[in-house]
């Protein structure tokens, strides 16, 4: 049986929106326009009522705030035959109106990430002073979630039966050929159930939305923060649309130009990424001894030979609950993303090796599933919830997306080889990248997306605020100097820091970011900040 492939995080919060179709744009709403004529001619959004559930996290008192809505764009912004797409937007409304800026635009990444209640949670991602001169808009892209999901699937079941196939970390001959056999299949099915929609799931097509949007809501500028892929986003509408560019922060960054122009080495580049964070881990336990049950002998060490276990055999625990090097790859991985998951997860190391190793030290007595939280927690996924005969609720915008962007040049026949490769040079994660991206778009039925390329060094009138981690696993600390470098106008703040994005965790970078966005204060250059917490810390008491 294979391990399940879990689709991309669908973004902070499960909602349940009542929308209302906007107005169609005008024709007259083009690119070439200058920001003021273009306000002009495109019709607003009509805010409505959000349905009480997708408020539930909202105190009461609060709830006047929100507005939801969807808003018509063209499936293809060059082509008006082929008709609309909608939207789906939440809003919340600035804390003084007096003193109101614009929108600001939220989007979470991915791709496949769903931003719509973004909003919500906009009282612990900023500065009150962002909340006293913005709106919050959050949205799900085209294709994402609630704006015209992108489905291939038409039941829960056939998108378990092709998901089961896809081994995470595939290492015998068996399971790299179900696992391209999976692929193959998927691109079958998603060319025959996706519809004309595949065709126009680039980044390019979300800025063209996004551009209609900054316009709807009546702002002549843009002002976007975008985290990991959304880097992508607010990297291309800058170069895109300059002129109509005021503030974007862009937090966890991607290499644009590499991404677009050779994926499978950017894949290369991201599983580099994911060990030097790993080995960083590991620094820190041996730093922090005292703190991290894995730190007896050398952690390095310890974790190769329990990888390396695992590679040739499952370990099944006392009660029955089997471990094997997918879903091992996946939770550690996951966890590197979070550094609050540093210590769970040097506990669950240390007692998994003692399966392994029974005369380890410190022992650590293990009975079952429960003993190990942080590898085996629970990882609820509505895909593969449903009951018998669901309807397919999910969608399939993760490879729609970075399918239509990144340019691959092989064929499926060449991955082994590639993850042979890349397992040499990232052994924990090389093969698992290999067989993501690289394995499912040479498949993918999509044949002329309508991608952005390039430039990427058209000048702003404002900077770019680039915010990159040190050891960030998922989008390396080297993507975000190269953002910085490739954007004809921006400034590199840095963090030394574990886990993915950095906002919300360092209250110099919290403080920094609402004195662009409020009054494009630039910061200072080279500057170097630290989180509020490190790895080991215990958390914070509750009040």
């Amino acid at each position: 049986m294979g391990i399940l492939r879990k689709p991309p995080q669908r973004g902070l919060f499960a909602v349940v929106l009542a929308f209302t179709t906007a107005p169609v744009i005008t024709a007259s709403t083009v690119p070439s326009q200058p920001p003021g004529a273009q306000v002009a001619t495109t019709a607003p959004i009509e805010w409505k009522p959000c349905e009480p559930e997708a408020l539930e996290p909202v105190p009461p008192e609060d709830r006047f705030r929100y507005g939801c809505s969807t808003y018509s764009v063209p499936t293809d912004h060059d082509d008006a035959s082929l008709g609309t797409i909608d939207i789906a937007l939440m809003r919340r409304t600035v804390n003084r109106p007096e003193t109101r800026i614009g929108s600001l635009f939220l989007n979470p990444g991915g791709p496949g990430g769903s931003g719509l209640a973004m909003p919500i949670g906009g009282d612990g991602m900023f500065e009150p002073s962002v909340l006293d001169r913005f709106d919050l808009v959050g949205f799900d892209p085209r294709g994402v979630g609630a704006s015209s999901p992108l489905r291939c699937f038409t039941t829960e079941e056939e998108a378990e039966a092709n998901h089961a196939r896809q081994w995470v970390v595939p290492v015998t001959e068996s399971q790299i050929a179900e696992t391209l056999g999976a692929f193959k299949d998927y691109g079958q099915i998603c060319g025959s159930n996706a519809g004309t929609l595949i065709e126009h799931m680039s980044t390019k097509d979300v800025v063209r939305d996004l551009d209609l949007l900054r316009a709807a809501v009546g702002d002549e500028t843009l002002n976007f923060v975008g985290f990991s892929y959304g880097t992508l986003i607010g990297a291309t509408y800058a170069n895109m649309f300059p002129g109509r560019t005021r503030a974007l922060v862009l937090d966890g960054n991607v290499d644009p130009a590499l991404r677009t122009a050779d994926g499978l080495r950017y894949d290369s580049e991201r599983a580099a990424g994911f060990e030097i964070s790993l080995n960083a881990f590991f620094a820190e336990c041996t730093n922090d001894a005292a703190r991290c049950a894995f730190s007896d002998g050398d952690p390095r060490t310890k974790f190769d030979e329990l990888r390396n276990h695992l590679r040739d055999e499952a370990i099944t625990l006392p009660d029955g609950e089997v471990v094997d090097l997918g879903g091992f790859t996946g939770k550690i991985a996951g966890a590197l993303y979070a550094p609050a998951k540093f210590s769970g997860l040097a506990g669950d190391l240390q007692a998994l090796y003692s399966v392994i190793n029974p005369a380890a030290w410190p022992p650590w007595p293990v009975t079952g599933k429960e003993d190990l939280p942080t590898l085996l927690g629970p990882q609820p996924d509505p895909r593969y919830d449903g009951p018998p005969d669901t309807p397919y609720t999910a969608d399939d915008s993760h490879y729609a997306v970075n399918c239509a962007d990144k340019a691959f040049a092989h064929t499926q026949a060449d991955v082994p080889g590639i993850a042979a490769e890349w397992e040499r040079a990232s052994p924990t994660f090389g093969r698992s990248q290999a067989f993501g991206d690289p394995a499912a778009c040479p498949e993918w039925p999509a044949t002329k997306p309508d991608a952005y390329g390039g430039p990427w060094d058209v000048t702003t009138e404002h900077p770019v605020l680039v915010l990159g981690n040190y050891y960030d696993p998922a989008t390396r600390y080297e993507f975000a100097r190269r953002m910085a470098d490739q954007l004809g106008n921006a400034r590199l703040v840095s963090a030394d820091a574990h886990g993915h994005c950095i906002l919300t965790k360092s209250a110099g970078i919290d403080a920094l970011t609402a004195a662009y966005l409020v009054d494009l204060e630039i910061p200072a250059p080279n500057q170097v900040f630290r989180p509020d917490a490190k790895p080991f810390d215990p958390p914070p008491a509750h009040a």
